[in-house]
């Protein structure tokens, strides 16, 4: 199961592996205290993208299309995520207020794409 959370919330048992996956780190978190497996800050949306965006949900679908086009040239960058996947739980850890619209949940349903055609695009 691959789980999408804010990261100012308390980490949890069920959790799995926690991954933060936003570019810039988040505002009055510690690293000590957020508990994660690693910052994938090279899976983020590129800033330009993250800009357009700006949490607009009138620009969602648009955004989702975008983001994916750059995880298809970045293998590399998700890869480990999937691969955690593969094995156990994971978290998708982001800052944004909008619990929809943010790049944690675009990444999730891509990821779990690549589950199910076996991680092979790209």
């Amino acid at each position: 199961m691959i789980r999408v959370k804010r990261v100012y919330e308390a980490p949890r048992p069920d959790d799995g592996s926690r991954y933060l996956v936003d570019r810039l780190w988040p505002r009055g978190v510690k690293k000590e205290s957020l508990r994660i497996e690693g910052w994938l800050k090279d899976v983020a949306p590129s800033d330009g993208l993250r800009r357009w965006f700006g949490h607009d949900p009138a620009r969602w679908e648009e955004f989702c299309r975008r983001y994916v086009a750059e995880l298809e040239v970045k293998k590399e960058a998700w890869r480990p995520l999937l691969d955690a996947a593969r094995k156990d739980d994971i978290t998708l850890l982001f800052g944004a207020l909008d619990l929809e619209h943010n790049n944690a949940v675009a990444l999730r349903s891509f990821l779990e794409g690549q589950l199910k055609d076996g991680g092979n695009s790209s």
